[in-house]
């Protein structure tokens, strides 16, 4: 996982290892849909028709 230290400071040092995200189309809207690296399970989506990807995550193709 990735290093949050210091806290406080709202910065992520370093990439989120064992997680990608990849973007959906989920009722017609696109949405990024994370998901766990070793298992292959989704994890986590945005709502709605999100612009913004999830931060530190890497994208499939």
């Amino acid at each position: 996982m990735a290093v949050n230290k210091p806290t406080g400071d709202n910065a992520r040092k370093g990439a989120v290892k064992k997680r990608t995200q990849l973007q959906t189309k989920t009722m017609g809207k696109k949405t990024w849909t994370k998901r766990d690296k070793t298992t292959g399970a989704f994890m986590d989506q945005k709502k709605g028709p999100a612009k913004t990807k999830y931060k530190g995550v890497r994208r499939e193709r």
